[in-house]
């Protein structure tokens, strides 16, 4: 063997060692993460691990400075006094709010909280039929005669106001005769479905300020 024939080879070995290299740090730094439920991750937060937790997210534990959202979770399943503090680096859905279902990848820090650094949130789908509900129009027209009163209104979502709970309106609904609109406040869990132009019929109460105040939020069935 010539050492040109040498060189050559020991240069395509340097190749594949790197490549080698590569490719088991590629491996090893996506590692699955291990499912904890919320309790196990409470009591064991396999501190520096990767885990998974599914939880719901506790009433009102939510709270947003900067581009960091903090929550806390529970099982619903289990004793709803176990909660773990989830603290996530990134833009909330506008499917997060109260008691909507979390998925959180991440590691537990020293101080027992879950860095997330994915968060997945499912809320299923709820259907109203709208026969019964007013139309923007109506519900206007009543003026101060209805503040405050639980009542059922239809609109469509208007494009682009869709919101993560805990950032003011959630949205604002419209109709196609185009008599007015109205912001919507809610924390709650809204569906995927619920997006730009669906058609939504919500339960709650106009303020005296022209919001809707909304107990639940469905989508027209």
């Amino acid at each position: 063997m010539n050492a040109k024939m040498k060189k050559r080879m020991i240069a395509v070995s340097g190749v594949i060692i790197i490549v080698l290299i590569l490719v088991l740090a590629f491996v090893g730094g996506n590692t699955a993460a291990q499912t904890l439920s919320v309790a196990e991750a409470a009591e064991n937060p396999q501190a520096g691990q990767k885990v998974q937790v599914s939880g719901n997210v506790v009433q009102d534990s939510f709270s947003t400075a900067g581009d960091t959202l903090t929550f806390k979770i529970y099982d619903p399943e289990g004793d709803p006094a176990t909660q773990l503090e989830v603290v996530y680096d990134g833009a909330a859905s506008s499917t997060f709010g109260n008691d909507v279902t979390a998925i959180c990848t991440g590691k537990i820090d020293d101080a027992g909280v879950l860095q997330c650094s994915e968060l997945v949130t499912k809320c299923p789908s709820k259907y109203e039929n709208a026969d019964s509900a007013l139309t923007i129009e109506q519900l206007l027209g009543y003026g101060a005669d209805v503040y405050g009163k639980m009542v059922k209104v239809a609109g469509t979502v208007q494009d682009g106001t869709l919101k993560p709970a805990g950032e003011g309106d959630r949205f604002v609904i419209v109709d196609e005769s185009g008599a007015g609109e109205i912001p919507v406040a809610f924390d709650g869990a809204l569906s995927d479905e619920v997006t730009d132009g669906a058609t939504v019929v919500l339960t709650g109460s106009l303020n005296d300020d022209g919001s809707f105040a909304a107990t639940d939020v469905a989508l027209e069935g």
